[in-house]
C-alpha cells in the first residue's frame, strides 16, 4: 500500500470536534474537523458541526465555496438545505449560515472568507 496515500487519509470518525475559533467572530456552538491544510497553513477543506440554534455571520466568499449537508439542515439566505443537498456559491457570493436543528456540513473554501459587519 502507498504510504504517501495513507498520510493523506483523514479518518473523521476518529477525529475530535474542536471549537471553531475566529478572532472577532461569534462562533459559539460551531465545531470543526480540518481535513486538509494548504501551503499557507489555511484549511480549504473542513467539516463544521453546528449545534441547534448556532449561526455563522454574514460573509463574502471571494473565490466561491462548495457545501454539502451530511446531517441535519441549515438555512442560507432563506433557503433550507437538508441532508444530501449540495450548494455551489460563486465568487463574491454573500450569505450567513444558521440552523434550527443542528447540522454537519462539508465545506470546500478555496480562499478565506470576509466577514461583513
Amino acid at each position: 500500500m502507498d504510504t504517501t496515500l495513507q498520510q493523506d487519509i483523514r479518518s473523521t470518525s476518529r477525529m475530535e470536534w474542536q471549537p471553531l475559533k475566529e478572532a472577532g467572530v461569534d462562533t459559539s456552538g460551531i465545531f470543526v474537523k480540518i481535513l486538509r491544510v494548504d501551503g499557507s497553513g489555511r484549511p480549504p477543506s473542513f467539516l463544521l458541526r453546528f449545534d441547534p440554534g448556532a449561526a455563522y455571520p454574514y460573509h463574502n466568499h471571494p473565490a466561491g465555496e462548495e457545501l454539502f449537508v451530511l446531517e441535519g439542515s441549515c438555512i442560507l439566505e432563506g433557503s433550507v438545505l437538508e441532508q444530501g443537498d449540495y450548494l455551489y456559491t460563486p465568487p463574491g457570493f454573500k450569505h450567513s449560515v444558521k440552523t434550527e436543528t443542528g447540522c454537519v456540513l462539508l465545506f470546500l473554501v478555496p480562499e478565506e472568507v470576509e466577514i461583513i459587519s
